[in-house]
């Protein structure tokens, strides 16, 4: 079965963006959707929020990784994505929490500065999770690389600031740091607890 990625965050049959080939799409009832492709983790070296390169390959190597591309003035999907995330990971033990990589990468670098991004991810998420801004263009290249569409940010009539972007996390197995596993924006808290010991290991949930 293959599934487009669009750009306005959902999957869709055969619609723009990339296409990815997954297993076990007649369950809908699963909140993780396993590819039969997995992506190679993207060659992003951008900045952190305290101001240092940060190198995603190197430093996720052999982790346990979850990568999101949002924006911080997102008003409901990303702060919502990023919480879920959050209660998940305390749920674990502190071991396994200390292993789980969590990394959001903005689609919104022009107001997505290393200080936004290190005052909103602990409101959002967690402290631990990693934010990352730099050029727009090495950020949607590398959201490109693992199935994800993004557009540049636009000003709407009324004034407000829009980030198109696929709303997706894709995990990272520690074993392979290949994007195994895909997470739509509808993916509950409870969705996350439960496979995220077994993400950890790198193994299917």
């Amino acid at each position: 079965m293959a599934v487009g990625l669009g750009d306005d965050g959902k999957t869709s049959g055969a619609g723009k963006g990339s296409v990815a080939e997954v297993s076990g799409g007649s369950d809908s009832t699963r909140a993780a959707t396993v590819l039969d492709r997995p992506y190679p983790k993207p060659a992003l070296v951008l900045t952190d929020t305290k101001g240092r390169t940060y190198d995603l390959r190197e430093r996720t190597k052999g982790k346990p990784t979850l990568i999101y591309f949002g924006y911080t003035h997102c008003p409901d999907v990303c702060p919502m994505t990023m919480s879920n995330i959050a209660i998940a990971r305390k749920q674990l033990p502190k071991a396994d929490q200390d292993k789980l990589q969590v990394v959001f990468v903005t689609t919104d670098p022009e107001r997505d500065t290393s200080a936004e991004l290190a005052k909103w991810l602990p409101a959002a998420g967690d402290p631990s999770f990693t934010g990352l801004t730099g050029e727009f263009s090495a950020i949607q290249a590398g959201a490109r690389q693992i199935g994800i569409g993004i557009d540049p940010p636009k000003k709407e009539k009324d004034g407000k600031v829009v980030s198109m972007h696929g709303a997706q996390v894709i995990a990272f197995s520690p074993t392979t740091d290949q994007g195994y596993v895909l997470y739509g924006e509808d993916t509950t808290v409870e969705d996350y607890a439960k496979d995220l010991p077994k993400l950890i290991k790198g193994e299917n949930p």
